[in-house]
């Protein structure tokens, strides 16, 4: 029998009612698929809602989105380094070029941080300070993976390599 429930959604819910005693669970519902049915269409007259997909069947997953646009980013970065300007090079440059503005146009931005200003209370991931002479200010020197907004919300934390300024011992101890 089909369950009204994601096959997701059913196991979380199994899972959290197998935390409780046996005497305290609650059993699911054995619905006909015509009662669901009625159920269904009575609860989309009630909410002026149209008979719709769920949820997990059209929406993207985040953590997928987000790799496919990492991956993106990285190909274009590297791609970027290459100094072969082969006729082959600069197509697959306008593809990834058209690809990252068509993720734009859907809402999803890919934000790299090289040579941004870095401040502690930024979201982002700090893999390592490289302590240079060059540095007035913390910077960030490298951007090793993309933060990642889908509609204004962070669905990816960036990684960054930050280059900061010499400490000598005497302001370490201050």
């Amino acid at each position: 029998m089909e369950h009204p429930m994601s096959g997701r959604d059913f196991r979380r819910a199994e899972r959290g009612q197998r935390r409780h005693h046996p005497e305290f669970r609650i059993a699911a519902p054995d619905w006909s698929a015509e009662a669901r049915t009625r159920l269904r269409a009575l609860l989309d007259a009630a909410t002026g809602a149209a008979a719709q997909p769920s949820a997990d069947e059209t929406e993207l997953h985040e953590k997928d989105l987000a790799e496919a646009a990492t991956n993106l980013w990285r190909a274009r970065k590297r791609l970027e380094r290459t100094t072969n300007g082969s006729k082959e090079t600069r197509h697959a440059g306008r593809l990834l070029h058209a690809s990252h503005d068509a993720l734009g146009r859907a809402g999803l931005v890919i934000q790299d941080h090289d040579g941004a200003v870095y401040h502690p209370g930024h979201v982002l991931e700090v893999l390592a300070f490289q302590q240079d002479p060059a540095f007035e200010h913390d910077v960030v020197i490298e951007t090793k993976r993309p933060s990642l907004y889908l509609s204004g919300r962070q669905i990816q934390i960036g990684q960054v390599i930050v280059g900061c300024p010499v400490t000598s011992e005497d302001d370490n101890h201050a």
